[in-house]
C-alpha cells in the first residue's frame, strides 16, 4: 500500500475504481477471463468507446467486466455498473409487462388494439395485441414513417409524436397475420396499453413490477429525454482512424426501445427465465413460443424475442441498436447459460461478441452430430459465357425493389445499387451462394415462358422472387413530367422534385437533397426507397407511392 501514500485521495479512489473493473472475482477461470479479454481487446482503451459483458451460468453471474470509455470527453471508464441504452432488447420487457396484465385478467393477447387505444385507425382488419407482440400486425414502422416525414434521429421524439403519426395512417403493409415484418410501432402501442390499463407510466410499472423485485437497480425505461442518469455511457461513431464523433439520442418514447440498463442487470433478467422471481412459468413459455402465421407457418420469431439454433443448441435472443449504442442478449435455456453485451460504439457487433463468449463456455455442449452433419458447400466452375446467361435486371413486384446481375472479373455480382454488391459463387449450374455474409443465402435462377427469374432464399424461407425486366434507356424518358411537389396527408409533409444540372433531385425542408435514380418506367429509387409514380386517366402523373424497408405503398398526391 506504500504506493498510495504519496497520492492525493481522489487519485487513490479513482485507481481503486479502475482496479475493481479488471480485478474482480468470479467463478470463471483465469484462462477463460484472458480469452474474454482477447475478444474485447479492441475496446480495452480509455481513448475509445467501450463495451461491457456479463455471463450467466447455472443460475449465477460468473463473469462481468467493462472495457474502454463510457465518455470520451472525460475519460470515464466503462465498468459493470455503466448504464447503456440497449434499444430493441427492450421489446421482451414490453411483452412480459403485457403478459403480467393478461395473467391478471386485465387484457387478452387476442384483444384488438383499438379496444385499448382508440386513436389507432380502423383499417378494416383486426389487429390484435398478439399481432403487435410478434411483428405480424402489418402496421407501418414508426421509424420509417418519421424518417420519410423528415425527422432526424437526434430530434426529440416523444410517445405523442409516434401516436400522432400512427393515427394518421390509412393503410397496412399487409393483412394482419399473413406475414412477418419487424415493426417498432407495435411495441410502442403495447407499452401504452400497459400504461392505460395500469394507470401508471410504463416506466413506473416496469420499475415496480419487474426491476425492483429482480434487484435490477441500474435499469429504467427512459421516457424523459431531459432526465439525468448517473453512470450513463454516451455513444459514438468513428470519424477517421483515431477520432470519434458523438451520436446523439433524444428519445422520449418507450416500449420498442429506451431501456437503460447494464449487462449485469440483463443477466439478472435472464436468470428469471429459469428461476422465477417475477411472472410465472406460463408467461415464460408464452415468451419462448414461436409465433404462427395465418397459414400455420413459423418464422423464427417468438414474443419479443427470436428463437433458433446455434451449433446444435437452442438460443433465444434479441439485439438492439440506436444511435451509436449496440446491445445483444442471448440465452441458452437447456444449458442455463446467457450472455449480455452492450457497447457505445456504433460499429461494434455485440451479437458476434456474445456468441464468441458463449463458445468459450459451451464448447462441450455443442452437439457433435450437428457439427458432423454439416457439409461444406462446394463451389463449381462455370465459364464466363455460362455466367453471362444470368445477367440482367430483375424486379420483385411484391416488395418493390430491383436487382442487377452482372459479371465482373470472372464472377457473378448481385448488385443492389449504390455500391452495395455481393459476389455470387456457383454451387450448381443455376444456383449460387452469396459470399461474405453471415448467413447462408442462395440465389436460384429460373426460366418460365422464356422469361428469366430468380428466387432468393435462406433455408426454407423465401426472401424474394424476382422476374427479369427490360431496362429502358433513360435518355428516352421525358423526365420533366415528374417535376413538381408531392404531399402525403399521412406524414403531413411535402417533397419537391426539381431538375438540377440535367438530373432529377428530391428536396425537402429537413432532408438533404438526394438524386432520383431511374429504375424502370415510372419507378425510381430515392434515398434507398422505391418510388412508383401513379397516373390519372389521361396518363398524366397524379402522385406517387413510396415503398422501402418497413413501409409499403405510402401515397403522395401531386400538388
Amino acid at each position: 500500500m506504500k504506493v498510495f501514500q504519496s497520492m492525493p485521495l481522489n487519485v487513490v479512489i479513482f485507481f481503486l475504481s479502475i482496479c475493481s473493473v479488471s480485478c474482480q472475482t468470479s467463478s470463471t477461470s483465469s484462462d477463460t477471463e484472458k480469452s474474454i479479454d482477447k475478444i474485447f481487446a479492441n475496446f480495452n482503451d480509455i481513448s475509445r468507446p467501450g463495451a461491457s459483458v456479463a455471463v450467466v451460468q447455472n443460475g449465477e453471474i460468473v463473469f462481468k467486466k467493462g472495457y474502454g470509455s463510457a465518455n470520451l470527453e472525460y475519460d470515464i471508464p466503462v465498468t459493470p455498473e455503466t448504464i447503456f441504452h440497449v434499444a430493441s432488447v427492450s421489446k421482451q420487457f414490453t411483452v412480459f409487462a403485457i403478459l403480467l396484465l393478461a395473467e391478471e385478467g386485465k387484457l387478452s393477447l387476442d384483444d384488438p388494439i383499438q379496444k385499448h387505444i382508440t386513436e389507432v385507425p380502423d383499417f378494416g382488419q383486426e389487429i390484435t395485441l398478439r399481432h403487435l407482440a410478434t411483428h405480424t400486425s402489418g402496421m407501418r414502422d414508426q421509424w420509417d414513417l418519421l424518417n420519410l416525414a423528415g425527422w432526424r434521429w437526434d430530434d426529440v421524439i416523444t410517445k405523442e409524436h409516434i401516436l400522432k403519426i400512427i393515427a394518421k395512417q390509412k393503410e397496412l403493409n399487409f393483412t394482419p397475420g399473413e406475414q412477418y415484418m419487424y415493426c417498432n410501432s407495435g411495441f410502442t402501442l403495447l407499452a401504452e396499453v400497459v400504461a392505460r390499463i395500469s394507470g401508471k407510466s410504463f416506466a413506473k410499472f416496469t420499475k415496480e413490477r419487474m426491476f425492483e423485485p429482480l434487484k435490477m437497480t441500474h435499469s429504467q425505461f427512459y421516457d424523459d429525454h431531459t432526465k439525468i442518469v448517473k453512470n450513463r455511457a454516451y455513444s459514438y461513431y468513428p470519424n477517421g482512424p483515431f477520432a470519434f464523433v458523438k451520436s446523439r439520442l433524444n428519445f422520449a418514447n418507450v416500449g420498442a426501445t429506451s431501456l437503460f440498463t447494464t449487462p449485469e442487470d440483463l443477466a439478472l433478467w435472464a436468470m428469471n427465465f429459469k428461476n422465477l422471481t417475477v411472472g410465472s412459468k406460463a408467461i415464460v413459455e408464452q415468451m419462448n413460443t414461436l409465433a404462427v402465421l395465418n397459414n400455420g407457418e413459423t418464422f423464427g420469431g417468438a414474443y419479443g424475442q427470436f428463437v433458433g439454433p446455434y451449433k446444435g443448441l437452442q438460443q433465444i435472443q434479441h439485439s438492439g441498436g440506436d444511435a451509436g449504442y449496440r446491445a445483444h442478449l442471448v440465452r441458452f435455456p437447456a444449458q442455463d447459460f446467457a450472455v449480455a453485451v452492450a457497447s457505445n460504439s456504433g460499429v461494434s457487433n455485440p451479437y458476434n461478441l456474445a456468441l464468441q463468449v458463449a463458445d468459450l463456455y459451451l464448447e462441450d455442449a455443442y452437439k457433435i452430430e450437428e457439427e458432423a452433419s454439416k457439409t461444406e458447400v462446394k463451389t463449381i466452375a462455370l465459364s464466363e459465357k455460362e455466367l453471362k446467361a444470368f445477367e440482367g435486371h430483375y424486379w420483385d413486384a411484391k416488395d418493390m425493389y430491383s436487382r442487377r446481375i452482372h459479371v465482373k472479373d470472372g464472377s457473378l455480382q448481385y448488385d443492389r445499387g449504390s455500391g452495395n454488391v455481393t459476389e455470387l459463387a456457383p454451387i450448381e449450374k443455376n444456383t449460387f451462394k452469396m459470399q461474405n455474409i453471415p448467413t447462408d443465402v442462395l440465389v436460384k435462377f429460373t426460366s418460365k415462358d422464356g422469361k428469366k427469374g430468380m428466387i432468393v432464399s435462406e433455408g426454407e424461407t423465401v426472401l424474394g422472387t424476382l422476374v427479369e425486366y427490360q431496362a429502358i434507356d433513360r435518355a428516352s424518358i421525358d423526365m420533366k413530367q415528374y417535376l413538381g411537389s408531392y404531399t402525403s396527408e399521412e406524414l403531413s409533409t411535402t417533397y419537391t422534385i426539381i431538375e438540377k444540372e440535367g438530373k432529377l433531385i428530391a428536396t425537402h425542408p429537413r432532408v438533404s437533397d438526394g438524386p432520383v435514380n431511374f429504375v424502370k418506367t415510372d419507378f425510381f429509387n430515392i434515398g434507398g426507397n422505391t418510388v412508383e409514380f401513379t397516373r390519372d386517366t389521361n396518363n398524366n402523373i397524379s402522385g406517387l407511392k413510396v415503398s422501402g424497408g418497413r413501409v409499403k405503398n405510402l401515397k403522395f398526391s401531386k400538388d
